[in-house]
């Protein structure tokens, strides 16, 4: 969805509007930078102070963030995902996994009675794809944004639309806390954690929720187990 030129009417809620709409279709996805200022300027045809004040009421809610001399990021892609955000800032990593552990103990269950073939095969792909991160070697942001496209892709597997929302929200705000297991000095059974993984979409493709349930467990245990000696 392309910027367009803004009528003159309630600019700054119009131009609020469009951009609350593109990082929703995930055009400008979280952790993007948003086009800089002169170019907001010149695509929506408004002036600057109107950019601004957009910019500043976005990233009062949260869904923005000034990044000093390098830019403004999404930070979230909706006003819920901006509440759980702030709310998790002032968690303890180990609560926050805690609550992912039921997020992802019911997506595993729900998708393993659920599942299409079309779902299975995204969740293949979704697991191929964080080894292949993890293969690339030091990227760490690469191998988070890879796991968490493999549990959402379980998650939308569920075939439960709130489910898979919430888990989007949660998961957004969960980077920081996967970038500190997986750039912790563990074992590396510990931060790559394959045969968890595999155990996960295993139960899935044989349709055994019991299964499913208890090696998406199996995983977030051990994970919460890297955070509790973290902070020992």
């Amino acid at each position: 969805m392309p910027l367009r030129t803004t009528p003159r009417t309630n600019l700054v809620d119009s131009v609020i509007a469009q951009i609350e709409e593109l990082i929703r279709q995930g055009e400008w996805p979280v952790g993007s930078r948003i086009p800089a200022e002169p170019a907001l300027v010149e695509q929506l045809g408004v002036g600057r102070n109107t950019v601004r004040e957009a910019v500043r009421a976005l990233a009062h809610t949260g869904l923005l963030g000034p990044r000093p001399g390098d830019g403004t990021y999404v930070l979230a892609r909706d006003g819920l995902g901006a509440a759980v955000r702030r709310r998790l800032r002032y968690s303890d990593a180990l609560e926050a996994y805690e609550v992912r552990a039921s997020f992802e103990r019911d997506a595993a269950r729900y998708a393993a009675v659920r599942r299409t073939d079309e779902d299975l095969a995204r969740i293949r792909e979704a697991l191929a794809g964080r080894e292949d991160a993890w293969g690339r070697g030091d990227d760490t942001s690469a191998f988070v944004e890879a796991d968490l496209a493999f549990h959402r892709a379980v998650a939308a597997a569920a075939g439960n639309a709130v489910l898979a929302e919430l888990y989007d929200q949660f998961s957004d705000s969960l980077r920081l806390t996967l970038h500190s297991v997986v750039g912790a000095p563990l074992p590396e059974a510990v931060r790559r954690q394959v045969a968890e993984h595999t155990a996960i979409v295993d139960a899935i493709e044989r349709g055994d929720p019991d299964a499913a349930e208890k090696a998406a467990l199996h995983h977030l245990g051990a994970a919460a187990e890297a955070l509790r000696g973290l902070s020992r």
